[in-house]
C-alpha cells in the first residue's frame, strides 16, 4: 500500500490519462478549432500605452487570453520600447501569434485566433515625389524610435 502511494506521487500510475491544463490547450488548439467551439474569431481588442517595461507582462496576459492588443510605445524610452517588443515577440512566438508594425512605435499584437489581412506600408519603403522627400526626411529625423 505504501509502495502504491509512493508510485502515485512519482507519477508512475499507468491507469491515469495525462491531463492538459487550460494554458496548454491554448497552444495546441488551432484557430479553426477555436472558432468552431466559440463561434467568434476573437473577443476584444485593447489599446495600450505602457509607461514602463514592467507592464509588458500584463500585455502578454491579454494575448494569452486571446485578445488583440495595439501597443503604442511612444510613452517609453527607446531602450524600454525595444525590451517590450522583444518580450512581446517571445510571447507571440510561444502562442503562435503575430506582430505587425502600424506606424512609428505602434504595433498590433494578435493571438493565433485572429487573422490579420493586408499590410500597412512603411513611408520609407515608398518612393515619394520630390516635394515630399524633404518633409519625409524631417519626419525621419524627429522619429525617436527609428523602427
Amino acid at each position: 500500500m505504501a509502495f502504491e502511494k509512493f508510485k502515485n506521487i512519482l507519477g508512475g500510475n499507468d491507469n491515469e490519462e495525462e491531463q492538459v491544463s487550460p494554458d496548454e490547450e491554448f497552444y495546441t488548439e488551432t484557430r479553426e478549432e477555436y472558432v468552431e467551439q466559440n463561434g467568434v474569431a476573437g473577443s476584444k481588442m485593447l489599446l495600450l500605452e505602457p509607461r514602463a517595461y514592467s507592464e509588458s507582462q500584463q500585455i502578454a496576459d491579454y494575448l494569452k487570453g486571446r485578445n488583440s492588443v495595439v501597443v503604442n510605445l511612444k510613452r517609453v524610452t527607446p531602450d524600454q520600447a525595444k525590451r517590450i517588443v522583444d518580450f512581446l515577440s517571445g510571447t507571440l512566438y510561444a502562442i503562435g501569434g503575430g506582430l505587425q508594425k502600424l506606424g512609428g512605435g505602434v504595433f498590433l499584437c494578435t493571438p493565433n485566433n485572429v487573422n490579420v489581412e493586408g499590410k500597412i506600408s512603411d513611408e520609407k519603403d515608398t518612393t515619394p515625389s520630390k516635394s515630399n522627400k524633404s518633409k519625409m526626411k524631417e519626419e525621419e529625423e524627429t522619429d525617436e524610435f527609428n523602427w
